[in-house]
């Protein structure tokens, strides 16, 4: 019976919060998380602040296990949030975005499509595919 007490109350928290996801100009996240793949398989991490009702720029860097000399990536962003455009509930966002900067060996860019969940207000998870793909955790500032 406590089990099911606190499943209920668990669920109850995360369907009760009222999180949003993106508010558009001064909005501020970090996320961290494993690239699966792109450059190489490793960590990533990055911080984002928004500029406009639908834009957020940023940089971020990912290091990757790997033998040769190629193991990181460091990086400008720019992620364009439709959550809104397109109607999402408020605790979700899906954005596509660009990345343009340096790696080991001389210049890097990608591409992106990423998913935003947020459980409460401070705290979600995301997902990223594209040039690499990423999953991980992401915080509101």
């Amino acid at each position: 019976m406590k089990k099911l007490f606190f499943l209920s109350l668990f669920l109850c928290t995360f369907s009760l919060s009222k999180a949003q996801v993106f508010s558009g100009p001064g909005d501020q996240k970090i996320q961290i998380g494993l690239n699966a793949f792109g450059y190489g398989t490793g960590i990533t991490g990055s911080y984002e602040y928004g500029v406009i009702d639908w834009m957020s720029i940023g940089a971020g860097c990912e290091f990757f296990w790997s033998d040769d000399d190629d193991n990181f990536f460091i990086y400008g962003k720019a992620n364009f949030h439709l959550g809104d455009v397109i109607g999402l509930p408020y605790n979700m966002d899906l954005y596509p975005g660009v990345n343009i900067g340096a790696r080991n060996d001389g210049f890097g860019i990608g591409a992106h499509l990423g998913y935003r969940y947020f459980f409460n207000q401070n705290f979600g998870v995301f997902a990223e595919i594209g040039s690499h793909g990423a999953i991980g955790v992401t915080i509101n500032l």
